[in-house]
C-alpha cells in the first residue's frame, strides 16, 4: 500500500477510534473527506505545527464542524503539541480540548468555532478578506496566505452561505477555497427530499469559480487544488464523496452521520482499509510521515519572521496584532468628551455614536467598519470611511447590504483572523438575524463592536416590527456580550472607550433615535462612571424614600421626575445602569450601596424580564411585555407610562405600600 494511502487511512482509523471510544460523534464526514483533508495538508497547506499561531499561515475552517474528530486526527498526526494522544482519547469528554465541535479557544490549529453550519463559511469570507485588507497595508512581504472552508450539504442550505457568498464573489476574494463535501446526504435521507438547487451554477451565478474533483482520488483533488491557487475569484471545488467511505453497511447512508459506527462495522472497516493496528496505536513509519508534514513549513516560517524582523513597517505591525490602541486615541475620547460636557447640546445617541467614530476612525487603523445598508440611519460612517471593494482593499468601510446574517458571520472571520477590529451597524429590532454569529463571537471570545440603532418604542412611526422589545434581555442574558445602553452622549462615549478595551468579547451599543439631553453633571469628565457598569446620577441631600433606576433614554425621564418628587418633599435617587453585565462584577458592597435600601422602581422601555433581580425587598418595573405601536414617539411613549407624572405616580405608589 502506497504510504498515501496509509497516511489517509490513519486520519480515518483515528477519527473513528476517538468516537468509538466517546460513544458519540459524527464519522461520516472523517470518512468521507479524509482523502481531501490529506491532500490539502500534505500539498498545500501552508503551516508550522510548531508555531501553531504563525500570522502568514493559511487558515483552514470546519464549517461542518460536525467532523471534528477529523481535524483533531490531523492535529495529533502532525505534531501540534496541545493536540497529545491523551486528548484524542479524551474526545468529547468534559475538561477536554476536543470537544464535540471545534471550538478556538481550546485547541491550537483550531482557526474558528464551528457548529451551526453555515457560520463557517461566513467566518472563511471574512478571514479571506481580512487577509487582503492587511495585505494592502502591510504588502505581500510580511501578508500572503490563503483561507480553506470544508463545508458539507447542510452548510450550503443555510440562508447565510447564500448572503457570505454573494459577498466574497463580490468582492472577488481570490485566495479563498471552499471544498464541498459533495455527498448528497443530511441527517433525514438524501439531500434531493429538501433540495433541487444547482449548487454548482449557484456559486458561477455569485461570480465564483467552480471546479469539481473525485474526492477519494488523490490525484484528482490535487488537479482542482492546484488550479485553485491561481484563480482570479473565491474558488469552489466540488469534491464527489461517499460519506462514510469504508464502512461496509453504513458507507452512503445517513446511519453514517451522527453517531458511532459501532464494534462490528468498524472491525469491517479496519479490514476493508488493510489496518491492522489496535485503536489509537500509529505505526510508526505513519507517524513519522505525518510528522514530516507538520515541519515542512519550519523554513516558510524561519524565513517569514526575517522578513518580518527588517521591515520598518514592524513595529506598526506588531501593534495591529496586539490590538493596542494608541494614546492619541484615549485622549481624544476624553477631549470629546469634556466638550460635550460643556456644550450639553441634545442628540440622539446614535448622533453621539457618529461623533464617536469621526474622532475614533481616523486615528484606530484597526477599525473596519460596515452596515447592513442602514448607514444613513445607524450612522456607522465617518468623513473618514473609505469603501472597501475587489479595487480597493486599502478601505476601511463594508457595504454589506440588506445581510445581517453575513455582516456578523463575516465580523467574525475578520476579528478570528487578527490584526482588525470590526463594527458594523443595523437597527436594534433586528438582532434576531445577526444572533446566531453575535453568539459564536460571544464564545470565541472576539472583539466585535455592534452599534444597535432605534432601541425602544421610542422609534414610534415605524410600529412593533421595528421597536425592539425583548432584544435587550436576550443580550444581556447572552454570556460574555457588553451590552452598553447608554443614558446620553457622555455614556454614549464611555461606553467606546469601554469597548475599545474589551478584547475579550463582543460589546453591544443600543442606542436611541431620539434626542437625549445631556444628564451627567461632571465637571470634567475624567472618571468613566459607565466602566461601574451602574452609579448613582444623581443623589437627594437626606435619606433616601425612593431609588429610580434606569437605562438609557428613560433615564433622564427619571431625572424630571425626581425633580417633581422633591418638590412634592419625596427624596429620590436616580440611578443609571447603562450595563449590567458590568455592574454585576462590582463588589456586592458597591451595589449594595448603589441601589439602597428604599423601594426601587426599574425604568426601561423594553421587556421587563430579567430586571426583577434589582427589585429587592420591595419595588416594581416600569417596562413593556406588549409588542409596542405605532405613532408619534411622544404618543406611544406617553400611552405606555413613559412620562415623568407617570414615574412619579408609581413611585408615590410604592412608597405608601412602603409605609
Amino acid at each position: 500500500m502506497k504510504m498515501y494511502h496509509k497516511m489517509t487511512n490513519a486520519l480515518r482509523i483515528l477519527s473513528v477510534d476517538m468516537i468509538e471510544q466517546a460513544g458519540s460523534g459524527h464519522p461520516g464526514m472523517p470518512l468521507g473527506m479524509a482523502d481531501i483533508a490529506s491532500v490539502l495538508w500534505q500539498k498545500f497547506l501552508k503551516f508550522d505545527a510548531s508555531h501553531p499561531q504563525w500570522f502568514d499561515r493559511d487558515r483552514l475552517i470546519l464549517s461542518n464542524g460536525h467532523g471534528s474528530a477529523l481535524l483533531y486526527s490531523l492535529l495529533y498526526l502532525t505534531g501540534f503539541r496541545q493536540a497529545s494522544l491523551k486528548e484524542l482519547k479524551n474526545f468529547r469528554q468534559f475538561g477536554s480540548r476536543t470537544a464535540g465541535h471545534p471550538e478556538r479557544n481550546l485547541l491550537d490549529g483550531v482557526d474558528f468555532s464551528t457548529g451551526p453550519l453555515g457560520q463557517g463559511l461566513a467566518g472563511a469570507v471574512g478571514m479571506a478578506l481580512a487577509e487582503r485588507l492587511m495585505n494592502a497595508r502591510f504588502g505581500d512581504l510580511l501578508v500572503d496566505h490563503k483561507t480553506y472552508a470544508f463545508v458539507g450539504d447542510g452548510c450550503l442550505m443555510e440562508g447565510i452561505s447564500e448572503e457570505a457568498i454573494a459577498l466574497a464573489g463580490h468582492w472577488r476574494l481570490n485566495k479563498l477555497i471552499v471544498l464541498w463535501d459533495n455527498n448528497h446526504m443530511t441527517i433525514d435521507g438524501t439531500t434531493n427530499l429538501a433540495s433541487s438547487t444547482d449548487i454548482k451554477k449557484r456559486f458561477e451565478a455569485n461570480g465564483w469559480s467552480v471546479l469539481s474533483c473525485d474526492g477519494h482520488r488523490s490525484t484528482s483533488i490535487e488537479k482542482a487544488l492546484e488550479k485553485a491557487q491561481t484563480a482570479t475569484k473565491p474558488t469552489l471545488i466540488a469534491c464527489t464523496t461517499t460519506i462514510g467511505f469504508g464502512a461496509p453497511t453504513k458507507a452512503g447512508t445517513p446511519k453514517a452521520h451522527g453517531s458511532p459506527l459501532g464494534k462490528e462495522e468498524c472491525a469491517g472497516l479496519r479490514r476493508q482499509l488493510g489496518w491492522e493496528a489496535p485503536p489509537f496505536e500509529m505505526p510508526e513509519d505513519i507517524l513519522s510521515a505525518w510528522r514530516a508534514v507538520g515541519a515542512k513549513g519550519e523554513g516558510a516560517r524561519q524565513q517569514w519572521e526575517e522578513r518580518l524582523a527588517h521591515s520598518p513597517q514592524k513595529k506598526a505591525f506588531l501593534d495591529r496584532l496586539s490590538s493596542k490602541i494608541s494614546t492619541t486615541a484615549v485622549h481624544a475620547l476624553n477631549d470629546l468628551k469634556k466638550e460635550l460636557l460643556q456644550t450639553r447640546k441634545p442628540i440622539a445617541t446614535r448622533k453621539a455614536s457618529q461623533q464617536v467614530l469621526e474622532t475614533l476612525v481616523p486615528l484606530i487603523p484597526q477599525l473596519i467598519g460596515g452596515s447592513a445598508d442602514l448607514s444613513a440611519a445607524s450612522f456607522t460612517d465617518t468623513s473618514a470611511s473609505s469603501g472597501i471593494s475587489k479595487s480597493n482593499y486599502a478601505g476601511n468601510y463594508i457595504n454589506y447590504g440588506i445581510r445581517e446574517h453575513a455582516m456578523a458571520g463575516i465580523m467574525n472571520g475578520l476579528a478570528a483572523h487578527g490584526g482588525l477590529i470590526p463594527y458594523a451597524g443595523t437597527f436594534l429590532s433586528f438582532v434576531d438575524y445577526l444572533k446566531p454569529a453575535l453568539r459564536l463571537a460571544a464564545l470565541m471570545s472576539l472583539q466585535e463592536i455592534y452599534v444597535l440603532t432605534h432601541d425602544s418604542i421610542g422609534v414610534g412611526e415605524d410600529g412593533p416590527t421595528h421597536q425592539p422589545i425583548e432584544q435587550l434581555a436576550s443580550l444581556r442574558a447572552t454570556p460574555n456580550v457588553l451590552l452598553f445602553r447608554p443614558a446620553d452622549s457622555i455614556e454614549t462615549v464611555e461606553s467606546y472607550a469601554i469597548a475599545l478595551k474589551h478584547t475579550q468579547g463582543p460589546s453591544v451599543l443600543a442606542l436611541s433615535r431620539q434626542e437625549l439631553p445631556v444628564v451627567r453633571t461632571d465637571s470634567d469628565g475624567t472618571h468613566n462612571k459607565t466602566s461601574l457598569g451602574g452609579y448613582v446620577l444623581s443623589e437627594p441631600s437626606g435619606k433616601r424614600d425612593i431609588t429610580l433606576i434606569a437605562t438609557g433614554s428613560e433615564v433622564s425621564l427619571a431625572v424630571r421626575a425626581q425633580a417633581l418628587l422633591a418638590e412634592q418633599g419625596v427624596a429620590a435617587a436616580v440611578v443609571s445602569l447603562p450595563c449590567t453585565q458590568l455592574f454585576e462584577a462590582q463588589p456586592l458592597s458597591y451595589r449594595q450601596a448603589v441601589l439602597g435600601d428604599a423601594p426601587r422602581l426599574i425604568i426601561e422601555a423594553g421587556a421587563s424580564f430579567g430586571w426583577d433581580r434589582y427589585l429587592g425587598v420591595s419595588g416594581a418595573i416600569l417596562g413593556v411585555d406588549t409588542f409596542g405601536a405605532s405613532g408619534k414617539s411622544k404618543d406611544v411613549l406617553q400611552a405606555f407610562g413613559f412620562t415623568p407624572e407617570n414615574i412619579v405616580s408609581l413611585a408615590q405608589e410604592l412608597i405608601r405600600r412602603g409605609d
